[in-house]
């Protein structure tokens, strides 16, 4: 069974007026995800693994050290698929009803939350994500380096904010607060993490 990569939820533009070119979405949608899926199908092909799902993939590849490959590979395919659907050309603000309501009881704020997340994604030294998650029903923020992500740890991701530098150099050279600030304010997709919250 081959991973295909999954349609980007927007057009490659979409995002210039709030500060992201196509020129990221070519180059990181267009190469960089497309590279992780096309190196993920060659290290299973022939596998006990081409016939699982890419979850499952994730969660055996990242408890056997002998299949570090496989697993950032994949966890990338998820992770970057996951990613852009917590951007959306109508996105930033604050959330409404039960996330909002389960923001401020978990984190105090939505403004308190604003800064856990900033710190997180600001912290993550070198590559890597921060996350919204909900971990048995209360929301925090995390923060994972390189591939890795809540999925291979039985967390459940709400929202995620890639920051790899490849994620913003295009926009915003090397200034990261700037694109964490830009996330938040202009693109996080609100309505995808309350999808998600429901769903679990």
């Amino acid at each position: 069974m081959a991973f295909e990569q999954s349609p980007l939820p927007y057009d490659f533009n979409a995002l210039e007026s709030h500060g992201m070119k196509a020129e990221t979405f070519e180059y990181h949608y267009g190469k960089h995800h497309k590279a992780y899926v096309d190196n993920l199908n060659k290290l299973v092909a022939g596998t006990e693994l081409d016939d699982k799902s890419l979850e499952e993939v994730i969660k055996i590849s990242f408890k056997d050290s002998s299949k570090a490959g496989i697993f950032n590979n994949a966890a990338q395919v998820w992770n970057h698929t996951f990613f852009w659907n917590s951007l959306a050309p109508s996105g930033g603000g604050s959330p409404s009803g039960t996330l909002a309501k389960q923001i401020d009881a978990s984190f105090g704020s939505f403004d308190k939350f604003k800064e856990e997340f900033t710190a997180a994604a600001t912290t993550q030294f070198g590559s890597g994500w921060a996350w919204l998650i909900d971990d048995g029903g209360t929301l925090k923020v995390t923060k994972t380096p390189n591939a890795e992500n809540p999925l291979a740890h039985g967390q459940k991701a709400l929202l995620t904010l890639d920051v790899w530098e490849h994620a913003y150099y295009i926009d915003f050279r090397n200034a990261r607060p700037a694109f964490i600030k830009n996330y938040l304010d202009n693109l996080v997709n609100w309505d995808f993490a309350a999808e998600n919250l429901a769903a679990y």
